[in-house]
């Protein structure tokens, strides 16, 4: 069964990941561990209170675990397992893609659609500086393809990257023809380089991200802008307006300065990026949250990344019905 499948009770024998490790200390001094274990639809706590150090061996972030124990909906804390045991995995007990999440448009298709969008770039300023990350034979690619998006709240999962970033860039692409005054190849180079300092300021692999002494020290936009700086100076000739634009981009996409931007949006294309950047966050909130909403539910639990909890009406209560809208509380006519 997968997590969101479980209901309170519900007993449970299966293989999942460990997602998280947190070694804490009880009252009295001994120490615990508190694990986060999930599947590709969800992660659920558990406490492991006695002998942790016997588990040591297999007990890994990113390492899948033999779970017995009990599911349980605690009325303050919410849900949680109830261990039984924790044991070494059989090798063919389980199925990796059962285990991780994944991005939602196939690798191979979302590259085929970058490669498209970058044809569409005919500044050869831009074109230089975007075949720096760009080009197929290149590390910075292959690393750029493979990243997660963040740690916890949108497109947390292999090549969320790129899917994030390329969703920006397409829609700034179409948006910029909208409205006037908008240089278009800047807006969508901004789009995909505006997260690329998140390739140094995460560390770990695909299911154990945590941030590096780089990211904590820095954080994600100073990284980045920095990244994109030394790559534009090898460029001969950039003019220094170009680089100011795209700079600017990478250094205001959170908005605001109590979101982390050192400046707020001071550009058209800037203002364009952040908006963009900020929505498919926020939808991609919404993708997570659906994919852990167990069975029969419309409402997710409170999530902190949209502020409330996200409503998903059952796909038969979405169809139109005949007869006129009837509204709560609304006198029959």
């Amino acid at each position: 069964m997968l997590i969101r499948e479980w209901t309170d009770g519900t007993d449970i024998d299966q293989v999942l990941l460990v997602r998280r490790i947190e070694r804490r200390e009880r009252r009295d001094g001994l120490p615990y561990l508190r694990l986060s274990l999930g599947d590709r639809t969800g992660a659920v706590r558990a406490m492991l209170w006695d002998d942790i150090e016997a588990y040591s061996e297999y007990l890994h972030e990113g390492s899948p675990v033999h779970v017995s124990g009990r599911y349980a909906v605690h009325p303050s804390y919410g849900p949680e397992i109830k261990l039984g045991e924790l044991t070494e995995p059989a090798p063919g007990s389980f199925s990796e893609a059962d285990l991780r999440e994944t991005a939602i448009r196939p690798p191979d298709q979302m590259e085929s659609d970058l490669r498209s969008l970058l044809a569409t770039v005919h500044n050869e300023h831009l074109r230089a500086l975007l075949e720096q990350v760009f080009d197929p034979d290149c590390e910075l690619w292959a690393r750029y393809r493979a990243a997660p998006a963040a740690k916890y709240y949108h497109q947390a999962y292999p090549h969320g990257l790129l899917e994030h970033c390329l969703g920006v860039a397409q829609a700034v692409s179409a948006t910029a023809a909208t409205f006037p005054g908008i240089d278009r190849e800047v807006a969508v180079t901004g789009a995909l380089l505006h997260d690329i300092g998140k390739l140094d300021a995460y560390e770990g692999d695909q299911d154990a991200v945590d941030l590096s002494d780089s990211g904590r020290l820095h954080g994600e936009i100073a990284l980045g802008y920095y990244r994109v700086r030394r790559m534009i100076e090898e460029i001969d000739g950039f003019p220094t307006q170009l680089a100011w634009a795209v700079l600017h981009i990478i250094l205001s996409h959170h908005g605001t300065l109590e979101n982390g931007s050192p400046v707020v949006p001071c550009t058209r294309e800037a203002t364009l990026v952040h908006m963009i950047d900020n929505l498919g966050g926020r939808l991609g909130s919404f993708d997570r949250l659906q994919r852990d909403l167990a069975p029969g539910r419309e409402w997710s639990d409170f999530d902190r990344a949209i502020g409330g909890a996200a409503y998903f009406a059952a796909a038969d209560a979405a169809v139109a019905q005949d007869g006129p809208l009837t509204l709560p509380g609304a006198a029959a006519a």
